[in-house]
């Protein structure tokens, strides 16, 4: 598999962040998970990528980011940076 990192925001309770989790993980990238509301940062970087909003899942993948992604659009992401 990659060896590209992928930055997974989440916050609890997100019915959305549950669904990609799981499909995430078992995806085989490298994937780091990142609660914005225990990492310090976290949030303003969700809002920097996300229009102003802390609209979680956000995923991140070198210079790409994607709000509220599907599985198969992290994997297109993975597979650019890979490229790249």
């Amino acid at each position: 598999m990659s060896d590209v990192e992928v930055e997974f925001y989440w916050r609890p309770g997100c019915f959305f962040c549950g669904a990609l989790r799981p499909q995430l993980l078992e995806s085989g990238f490298a994937v780091k998970e990142i609660n914005i509301w225990e990492e310090p940062g976290a949030a303003e970087r969700v809002r920097e990528v996300a229009n102003g909003n802390e609209t979680v899942p956000t995923v991140i993948v070198g210079s790409t980011a994607l709000v509220n992604p599907t599985i198969d659009q992290v994997r297109a992401a993975v597979h650019a940076e890979s490229a790249a």
